[in-house]
């Protein structure tokens, strides 16, 4: 390592051996893994400061839908012994002071540059490096780029009249202000009833004076049945973390929650109602990863289990009208990730809180007062956007990546992704995209999945580094091999209908309608994914090429 940091010195090499754009939970953990090596590597960050997910996603809601002890970090013992979580859950705001605890302690905030955007990122074929240009107007090298861009970091506003014009704060949640938001006596409009939508709205029904929700369509909910974590259950949690992570492990998803084994048609079905009352009740993804196999892949078993959530809704809103259209039509339950609720449909029993329904009432144009839709117009203080993302590729078609012959990454994946592994690309050599799509991280419990990620990328580069190669490719055979059983994982599964991100679907991306299949995930689930990459690099790395 020390001939990387003499060569860039000299100006023989590249300015960084490595640079990771991204300084979230994957661009954390993979500065720490190649400091560790004195690897020269440098993290560029477009925030203000570090965090991804967690320093720009500050509405009111915002937590984890994993359970905190195991979205924590795992590669160090005493980072496990000196954390508290506080709830099961996590708000926004502590899982912020988490990740710059581990920063501090592990001292890589020296290693990040912040208010760095990328513009632009091109491969030089002559010299074997990338040449990266920020909006700052500087430019820099490196040997070997790394992608920890995020999977849901690309916000995508609504594509409306008028939103320009409007007089009051609006903002996408993703870009909800750093300072407090005091929403005492206001009228607030949420469009959007996702995830994030979800979340937002359970959080401030109560302390508006009137909410407009615009749903755009239904999403189907379970609770979260979020606690507090006492400091018994904590110092339990730390006598068990090999458990966790060994049980994270073994799962599909990466959660502690594991799949039902016994035939969905093979118990009866009081049985099956036995089993979903009681996962009903208990806190997380279990009314989703614990249930049984058969409501992913097969029509009937998904029908029965989402009439079932379809009643549950029905009891919790008094309004009859109302809780029907709170219950999707177009999807059944789980085929795409489930949102998690607190106090989301209860929401709708308050006298200041209003459903409006687009798909009978579209919007028309935002106007300087408010909204209006066919049916009238709503006068609000504050619009908040909660419409998602350009979900796992929309972060990398806003940087001018340019791999071998100055083929561009966006115009590749034009019609949807195709990687080897979900790690490499054939024809854009030297690039790691850590987390990327199709690959195991995208679908999974997300720092289960980076850490797997990052420790075979950081024993790929070490592999290359031990052999003094400068240059590593995945070839196209092996890429299209990749992509091909991607896409046909996608064709047993009833994820592959649904309007969802996992299948690409944005209506407010050009390009990116329904029908159009995006293979963006992995569905192969976590240990498979991590038996595939660890034949790969038992057999040296066989789809790569070095020179």
């Amino acid at each position: 390592m020390d001939q990387q940091v003499a060569a860039a010195e000299t100006g023989k090499g590249p300015q960084h051996e490595v640079v990771i754009i991204g300084a979230g939970v994957c661009g954390i953990y993979q500065l720490y893994r190649l400091v560790e090596l004195g690897v020269n590597a440098t993290v560029l960050e477009a925030g203000s400061d570090l965090g991804g997910t967690w320093y720009w996603n500050r509405y009111p809601g915002a937590r984890f839908d994993s359970e905190s002890y195991t979205y924590g970090f795992s590669f160090s013992k005493e980072l496990l012994e000196e954390w508290s979580w506080s709830e099961r859950f996590s708000g926004q705001p502590e899982n912020l002071r988490y990740l710059n605890y581990v920063a501090d302690k592990f001292d890589l905030r020296k290693h990040m540059q912040f208010d760095c955007k990328v513009a632009s990122a091109h491969f030089d074929e002559d010299a074997d490096l990338w040449r990266l240009h920020l909006e700052d107007g500087r430019d820099l090298t490196c040997r070997f780029l790394l992608t920890a861009v995020g999977l849901l970091s690309a916000p995508t506003p609504p594509r409306l009249e008028g939103m320009d014009s409007f007089e009051g704060p609006s903002f996408h949640t993703y870009y909800w202000p750093q300072e407090p938001v005091d929403l005492t006596g206001k009228k607030v409009a949420v469009i959007g009833t996702g995830a994030t939508g979800v979340q937002v709205i359970g959080e401030i029904a109560d302390k508006v004076d009137k909410l407009t929700v615009f749903q755009r369509r239904p999403n189907w909910c379970a609770p979260l049945n979020n606690g507090p974590i006492s400091a018994e259950e904590m110092a339990d949690i730390r006598s068990r973390y090999d458990e966790i992570f060994a049980k994270c492990a073994r799962t599909p998803g990466g959660f502690e929650h594991e799949p039902d084994r016994r035939g969905f048609y093979e118990v009866s079905r009081e049985e099956r109602l036995a089993l979903w009352d009681r996962l009903y009740g208990e806190p997380g993804f279990g009314i989703w990863l614990s249930n049984f196999r058969e409501i992913f892949m097969d029509e009937e078993a998904n029908a029965e289990f989402s009439e079932y959530i379809a009643d549950k809704i029905r009891r919790r809103v008094d309004d009859p009208v109302v809780a029907e259209k709170l219950v999707p039509k177009d999807h059944g339950f789980g085929v795409q990730r489930v949102p998690m609720e607190t106090r989301y449909y209860e929401a709708y029993n308050r006298d200041n809180v209003e459903l409006v329904d687009l798909q009978e009432t579209p919007i028309l144009r935002i106007t300087p007062d408010g909204i209006r839709t066919t049916e009238r117009d709503h006068d609000v203080d504050i619009i908040v956007y909660a419409t998602g993302f350009d979900a796992i590729t929309g972060s990398y078609d806003r940087i001018d990546i340019r791999g071998v012959g100055g083929q561009k990454l966006r115009d590749k994946w034009a019609d949807g992704p195709s990687t080897y592994l979900g790690m490499q690309i054939s024809g854009f050599p030297n690039m790691i995209t850590l987390a990327g799509p199709q690959s195991g991280s995208a679908s999974t419990n997300y720092p289960r999945g980076i850490e797997v990620g990052v420790d075979w990328a950081t024993e790929l580069l070490q592999y290359v580094w031990k052999h003094d190669h400068t240059r590593m490719e995945a070839t196209q055979e092996a890429e299209d091999r990749w992509t091909q059983h991607v896409a046909k994982m996608y064709s047993t599964m009833l994820m592959r209908k649904a309007k969802g991100w996992f299948t690409g679907y944005n209506s407010n991306v050009a390009g990116h309608e329904y029908g159009k299949v995006r293979h963006l995930v992995y569905n192969g689930g976590s240990p498979k994914f991590r038996a595939r990459i660890t034949e790969v690099a038992d057999e040296d790395y066989t789809g790569i090429v070095f020179s």
